[in-house]
């Protein structure tokens, strides 16, 4: 039996990430305890010395880092996903935080010499955590590209679906193709040994010179995807199966047992159901609600210069578009087309304006146009700032749309794009994965394919990252609409 290094060099580094979490929280929360008891002159309201604090957070910790565990920040495929992880990281570094004032509760001895020393923890240690794992991210990937830790896989398979894999597994992504098995003439393209056949590859292939065998599509003699199978589990291989079907390449796929004995593959359009809708709407309530109080004064100092600046149109505009299950729902915008076009539609206004192929092209780009002459001074400042979009708010708050999801469509628009009804089986969102891929630099295609692939892979984690890159961009005024 082969032993190998490389197969444990994912377990390895799961290791190093635990340790390297360990000392940035420790590092961050006795930077917190430093500042306000050390250095701050301010009376605190518990003295509790620097050892027994230190004593009492190392007993904490590992309860912390059991949250991080069970959020899956260990898990060796979450280093491909950069913006979940940080995600991720926030959300564990919030919980573990509520752990720990939990545990001062209930205990009813206090942990913390000071309120500040918690929030000094908390924000030292996501930007150390974060800081950590960027480095250890930059290691492994260098290591990976100088031929460390890679792991050895055989590709069983021809099409489209395996030459996307193949450009994907690179030193880069910690994966070396050794073999090849398929069409020899499809496959010699890639540089790499290629069997035409499973037998003749099991016949020559040497067990210790391979990690993994990667199935990209089953055969019709069953008999040979079954001695594949076997082969790997007789050589303790790891063995994954992609589904040519891509539509099961979602991060809503379940394995079910029926009657306590069948395998039964379940796939759900969306993996926002049940308790992740629930959670979803309350964060909608709670934020849309903060912002309308926050933004209220903004709003009506709005109101007021674009009404001054044209007293005879009104300053909101319904538009209608499609949410959840096709509904339809009246959308609030600010004003920000001429009061000449005001009521008309795309075609009619453009139509009154001498340019009627505007209109082809307005809806080719997905409903939008640059320098579009219907747009008055002050709207082209609202869409730069997206700030014509903010009483979208009332119907997030109204469970009209939600404040991320696909771009919130009209009829004329969605009905020309085969997987619309993938798109409406979740709310629309006022931003998106496709907001924030590039706003109006991307195309109609990008757009909706970015809509898909956010239904098909929801997570709560994703939506925040999402907040904060759009929070971004808007600030910047990075790919804003003309």
């Amino acid at each position: 039996m082969k032993l190998d290094n490389k197969r444990y060099s994912g377990t390895i580094f799961s290791v190093f990430l635990i340790i390297g979490d360990f000392l940035a929280l420790v590092a961050a929360f006795v930077i917190g305890y430093i500042l306000r008891v050390k250095i701050d002159d301010r009376p605190v309201v518990d003295f509790i010395p620097a050892r027994t604090f230190l004593e009492i957070f190392l007993y904490l910790l590992p309860f912390w880092l059991l949250i991080f565990a069970l959020l899956g920040l260990y898990n060796n495929e979450l280093a491909r996903k950069r913006f979940k992880e940080i995600g991720l990281l926030f959300v564990g570094s919030f919980v573990g935080l509520l752990f720990v004032i939990g545990y001062d509760f209930v205990v009813n001895e206090p942990v913390f010499p000071s309120r500040l020393v918690p929030v000094y923890g908390f924000v030292f240690g996501f930007a150390l955590l974060v800081f950590f794992r960027t480095i250890a991210r930059t290691l492994r990937r260098q290591m990976f590209k100088k031929g460390y830790g890679l792991r050895r896989a055989v590709v069983v398979g021809t099409g489209k679906l395996t030459d996307s894999l193949l450009r994907d597994l690179n030193n880069s992504s910690g994966y070396r193709v050794v073999s090849l098995v398929g069409d020899k003439r499809s496959l010699k393209k890639h540089g790499v040994k290629t069997y035409s056949s499973v037998p003749s590859m099991l016949e020559s292939l040497d067990s210790s010179s391979v990690d993994e065998i990667i199935q990209t599509e089953l055969f019709e003699d069953r008999a040979v995807n079954d001695q594949l199978l076997s082969y790997a589990q007789t050589n303790h291989l790891n063995y994954r199966f992609t589904p040519s079907n891509s539509d099961l390449l979602t991060g809503s796929m379940e394995v079910e047992l029926f009657s306590g004995l069948i395998p039964v593959v379940k796939v759900d359009p969306t993996p926002l159901l049940g308790w992740g809708s629930v959670v979803k709407r309350i964060f909608d309530v709670v934020v849309s609600f903060m912002l309308l109080l926050l933004l209220v004064p903004l709003l009506i100092i709005l109101f007021l210069i674009i009404k001054i600046s044209d007293p005879k149109s009104p300053v909101l505009f319904r538009q209608k578009r499609l949410s959840r299950h096709g509904r339809e729902v009246g959308v609030y915008k600010i004003r920000s087309h001429n009061s000449a076009f005001h009521g008309l539609s795309p075609e009619q206004a453009f139509a009154k304006i001498g340019k009627p192929e505007l209109a082809k092209q307005y809806r080719k780009n997905g409903d939008q146009l640059d320098n579009d002459p219907r747009i008055s001074r002050m709207g082209a400042l609202l869409r730069k700032t997206s700030l014509d979009e903010l009483p979208q708010l009332f119907n997030v708050l109204r469970g009209d749309i939600s404040l991320v999801g696909p771009r919130a469509l009209v009829p004329e628009e969605i009905d020309v794009y085969p997987q619309k009804h993938l798109i409406l089986s979740v709310k629309s969102g006022i931003t998106g994965l496709a907001q924030v891929s590039g706003r109006g630099d991307i195309s109609f295609e990008k757009r909706r394919r970015l809509d898909v692939y956010y239904v098909r892979n929801w997570t709560f984690g994703g939506d925040l990252i999402i907040l904060l890159k759009t929070l971004r961009i808007v600030v910047n005024g990075k790919g804003a609409r003309k």
